[in-house]
């Protein structure tokens, strides 16, 4: 039996894959699984427990304990019950996130959550690594990216229309830390699938993104995608 449908997009934080995908998923009548948010997760869990994050044994066994799941559409999500959608997307969050998700044993359970529930329906998964480690067989890979302080501006955009506080400075320069660890960590490094399709949106506009993945998507999975030639 085939692997149902897996579109894959990667690229760094603040380059617009949970925004993309979500409205990608939604066109194509795909479940939308947001994988960085389910590292959030651990990296909050951990954060309340006052976990030491060098401590990769007790990381881990945190990863492999907690609960963790999406309402539908994947637009809220919860830990262990609790709805925690904004909570994750602090920027302490992120940074503690980045550092998680280093841990091989954190990325082992992960990868299995994600293999998982995307076993039973065609899906539009993001993170890191989903094109080159969490599903290598993907049939669609998209690399997305954008210039740093454009990155550092979208994501303190969201955050205050969440009304939360954001200097951009600030989020640029842990944007680029967090560029150098997922880059640079020894397990799953955050890299381009050869296969994948690079797209810079630093100039794009969400409609043209959207568009040009739809249409890559409609091209390797052969199929007709309303509105897309």
């Amino acid at each position: 039996m085939s692997h149902p449908a897996v579109v894959a997009i990667d690229g760094p934080a603040g380059a617009g894959k949970s925004t993309i995908s979500r409205r990608v998923a939604e066109r194509l009548g795909f479940l939308y699984i947001d994988t960085g948010a389910m590292y959030r997760c651990v990296a909050l869990a951990a954060s309340r427990g006052g976990l030491n994050l060098d401590d990769e044994a007790a990381v881990t066994g945190l990863a492999e304990s907690v609960r963790i799941h999406f309402s539908a559409r994947c637009k809220e999500v919860f830990l262990d019950g609790e709805d925690v959608t904004q909570a994750i997307r602090e920027p302490r969050v992120s940074d503690a996130a980045s550092r998680v998700s280093k841990v091989p044993g954190v990325r082992q359970a992960m990868v299995e959550e994600q293999r998982r529930i995307a076993s039973g329906e065609p899906v539009v998964m993001e993170g890191r690594d989903i094109g080159t480690v969490v599903f290598p067989q993907a049939q669609v890979k998209i690399f997305l990216t954008a210039e740093p302080m454009e990155r550092a501006r979208r994501r303190a955009l969201e955050m205050e229309a969440k009304g939360l506080s954001a200097d951009v400075d600030e989020i640029a320069r842990q944007i680029e830390e967090r560029d150098y660890r997922d880059a640079n960590r020894s397990d799953s490094p955050m890299v381009q699938a050869p296969d994948a399709v690079r797209l810079d949106t630093s100039n794009l506009s969400l409609d043209e993104v959207e568009q040009a993945i739809l249409g890559i998507a409609a091209d390797k999975l052969k199929i007709s995608v309303e509105g897309v030639r």
